[in-house]
């Protein structure tokens, strides 16, 4: 059996070389569990959203020093609540269909999904180091952990390969 190791530096041209994989290639496992861990980013965001829902009265009071006894301020704070609840259930609905759409195949989903979770990683390192909030795990460990792990797992070189595939053309149908 004569397998082929890869050396330990690969030269950037090398790197930067096409790679034409057969249009049949199988899905490999870092594009499976890239889709996956966006699945489990949904999810965070889910339980993420739903903690919100029911803490929204103790953050306004707590941490805003807001008090929602008038009529109108709660209907106020109920409106910003549902705001953000329907933005945010927006967002993690686009990042489901690019679990999907990367699950599939697509090289336009996996680099949205490499951008977004390279923006989301980048804000909570600007926030961390300008002194705005902790990094935990009731905060945005869990989360940041997902996104770097996506970045890993979309960015392999096989990951590239299979979405970059050319795919088999489709036959028309005649009527």
């Amino acid at each position: 059996m004569n397998v082929e190791k890869r050396p330990a530096f690969e030269p950037p041209a090398a790197l930067a070389a096409p790679v034409a994989p057969p249009p049949s290639m199988r899905r490999p496992a870092a594009t499976a569990m890239g889709a996956l861990l966006v699945v489990l980013r949904v999810i965070a965001g889910v339980v993420w959203l739903l903690a919100l829902a029911f803490q929204w009265n103790g953050i306004l009071e707590r941490d805003l020093g807001l008090g929602v006894d008038d009529v109108e301020e709660r209907a106020a704070s109920d409106a910003v609540l549902a705001v953000v609840l329907v933005v945010g259930g927006v967002v993690l609905a686009i990042d489901l269909a690019l679990a999907v759409l990367v699950y599939l195949g697509s090289n336009a989903a996996r680099l949205a999904v490499m951008i977004f979770a390279t923006l989301s990683i980048t804000v909570a390192a600007v926030d961390y180091f300008g002194g705005g909030a902790d990094i935990t795990v009731r905060t945005t460990l869990v989360t940041l952990a997902l996104d770097i792990l996506v970045l890993l797992a979309l960015s392999s070189r096989a990951a590239r390969a299979y979405a970059r595939r050319p795919r088999p053309a489709r036959r028309r149908r005649v009527s």
